[in-house]
């Protein structure tokens, strides 16, 4: 099962679906800001001092992390960020939810209208579950991250491990010399050769013969 959560062709899709719901949720805060500072003030839960500055940083800090998830860069600090983003909205929903006091999440749209009182309180049950599902998106992306991550420093430890272990020459120390070869004949070793035949020994000079006697001169 860890295999598959982790698995880089589920993280990645997550981690643009997250970035995306971010960015989609951040442009209608920026294009209007005193909604999105109503909506804020709604909550009952910041000083007056505050609405106005996070109605015009929050929405920023959204964009800018979903669009860090949607290029890839600075994965782990947006989802930080977006983490504690969505627990501060869980929060305060559900503070304002065990009050009774009927509000507009004002996530998705600041421009929401003409609602029951029912119909808010139902809608904040869902934003909870929403944001709670969300929560879940990155805890998938940042556990699929540090898994690849001590995937690549378990393999570079046990690279340089091993490297580690291969004797390395000592400077000090003269090589050994080789042991002599014996010569290489050019030829290969003539197999067995016969027995060389003697030559004939020359004839012995004749013997005059005693009968004859010397011949006579003239």
């Amino acid at each position: 099962m860890t295999k598959y959560l982790t698995h880089p062709w589920l993280a990645i899709r997550v981690q643009l679906a997250l970035g995306a719901l971010f960015v989609i949720a951040a442009v209608p805060k920026i294009a209007d800001p005193p909604s999105f500072a109503h909506m804020i003030y709604n909550y009952r839960i910041l000083p007056a001092g505050l609405i106005n500055i996070s109605s015009l940083v929050l929405p920023w800090v959204e964009l800018l992390c979903g669009l860090a998830l949607i290029v890839g860069i600075w994965r782990k600090a947006a989802l930080a960020i977006i983490a504690i983003l969505l627990a501060v909205f869980i929060a305060a929903i559900s503070l304002n939810l065990a009050r009774g006091n009927a509000i507009d999440c004002g996530c998705f749209n600041v421009s929401l209208a003409d609602r029951t009182v029912e119909q808010r309180l139902g809608d904040m049950r869902l934003d909870i579950l929403r944001d709670i599902g969300m929560l879940l998106m990155v805890a998938q992306v940042w556990w699929a991250i540090t898994r690849s991550s001590g995937n690549i420093l378990a393999t570079s430890r046990k690279s340089m491990s091993a490297s580690s272990e291969t004797p390395k020459p000592d400077p000090g120390r003269q090589p050994t010399p080789a042991p002599p070869q014996p010569p290489e004949h050019p030829h290969p070793h003539p197999g067995p050769q016969p027995p060389a035949v003697p030559e004939p020994s020359p004839a012995p000079p004749p013997h005059p013969d005693p009968a004859r006697g010397p011949s006579a001169s003239h």
